[in-house]
């Protein structure tokens, strides 16, 4: 039998009311903080919209709700709590000052978490008085949608707490991973960005244009990542195979330890992407809501298909 416990997850904005949706769904007693009155009330109602997506009966929504309580102090929130996730904006000061009041106020058992994608985790727990208990979860937007939470273990954190970590977010559905060492981007964020910084330098070169770029991605080795992992390929064509592509192209590929200076040319451009009609590509009024749909139906339709 699952275990229920008391979490509370501090911020309400769009990755903190998936992560409270995602542990409530899974019968946790939730709190929820945030510092912004209307962004707190109004977590009911866009955790109800979001679980409507992809769940199909009323009364699980309503059970969902049940387990979700709004509090209006941090202290409040963290009280007699077994974990606690910090979801707040990406601004290392802000973190920081955030844990040091979550850790006046909560037990000495409780695992303190934070999700972010782009901060060292080591950074954000250095002033901790117990940093064993602290690692990283970085969730992936929409994270209510992605099974993917990397686990970020520091220099400090107790193997005893990731294992901890790692059981209630299995048990809830989720896809954990650990990352052994508290490097920038953590796995699934560097992997990403290097396959973009080759793309922006495709294009950047004249190779090809960023509609070409897309159409590659989509239309080939894109189709199957889902179901084949690089290293799983590596593995399927062989490594001397894997060897001797990696001996013709390797020397040819972008290094650069810099933004593309293609980046900045954009923006002073007032090409700041879909939102402003413009980017890499050019896009119309209506394009982003339809991206957004688009992204949301495919992802509820891979839960159907794929493996558990």
């Amino acid at each position: 039998m699952k275990k229920s416990y008391k979490i509370a997850v501090i911020g309400a904005g769009l990755m903190g009311h998936g992560i409270a949706l995602i542990l409530a769904r899974a019968g946790h007693q939730v709190r929820i903080y945030d510092p912004l009155e209307d962004m707190l009330k109004s977590v009911p109602e866009r955790i109800a919209t979001s679980l409507s997506s992809f769940v199909t009966t009323k009364d699980e929504i309503s059970r969902t709700l049940n387990q979700i309580e709004l509090c209006r102090t941090i202290s409040e929130a963290v009280e007699d709590t077994m974990f606690i996730f910090e979801a707040a904006p990406e601004k290392l000061k802000l973190k920081q000052a955030l844990f040091k009041e979550i850790e006046k106020h909560a037990p000495q058992q409780s695992i303190l978490a934070s999700n972010t994608s782009v901060i060292q985790i080591t950074k954000i727990m250095t002033n901790l008085n117990n940093r064993g208990r602290a690692l990283g979860t970085h969730w992936w937007n929409p994270p209510h949608m992605i099974p993917l939470v990397e686990i970020v273990k520091t220099q400090w954190t107790d193997d005893t707490k990731v294992e901890v970590m790692f059981d209630l977010l299995k048990n809830a559905g989720k896809t954990p991973v650990i990352v052994e060492k508290d490097i920038p981007g953590f796995i699934g964020n560097r992997l990403q960005h290097a396959l973009w910084r080759e793309a922006i330098s495709l294009v950047e070169k004249g190779i090809c244009t960023p509609e070409a770029i897309d159409d590659v991605v989509k239309s080939s080795f894109g189709r199957r990542l889902a179901v084949l992992g690089p290293m799983e390929n590596a593995d399927l064509v062989g490594i001397e195979l894997t060897q001797d592509i990696h001996n013709q192209v390797l020397f040819d590929l972008e290094t650069t330890q810099t933004p593309s200076a293609l980046l900045q040319e954009l923006l002073d451009k007032g090409r700041t992407g879909m939102a402003a009609g413009a980017g890499f590509r050019n896009w119309n009024l209506d394009d982003l809501a339809k991206c957004k749909y688009r992204i949301a139906e495919h992802l509820i339709k891979l839960d159907t298909i794929l493996p558990e």
